[in-house]
């Protein structure tokens, strides 16, 4: 199998993993000991913004924000491999 092929696979491989990670939230979830839920906190045009989280949708949130992460790590990623492509499609 040509080098080209293979790379087009791990692009289809990694673009259906972040596909498949989208539902997604930015920043990150915390707990204050004196408050009862939780908090998300993340940046909103330059400014930090909690929201607060409700007790029972913590655990979906968390969940939501660590997909987030995923797919900070998999771009990085796939933009290597675009990138390996391009150079092969054009030599």
């Amino acid at each position: 199998m040509k080098r080209i092929d293979l790379l087009k696979k791990r692009q289809a491989r990694l673009k259906e993993e972040i596909t498949a990670n989208l539902d997604l939230l930015m920043g990150t979830i915390g707990k204050s000991p004196s408050m009862a839920g939780h908090n998300l906190t993340t940046k909103v045009e330059g400014k930090t913004v909690s929201l607060y989280v409700r007790k029972d949708i913590a655990r979906k949130a968390k969940e939501m924000t660590g997909r987030n992460k995923k797919v900070r790590l998999l771009i990085p990623k796939l933009s290597k491999v675009n990138w390996d492509i391009l150079k092969l499609e054009n030599e």
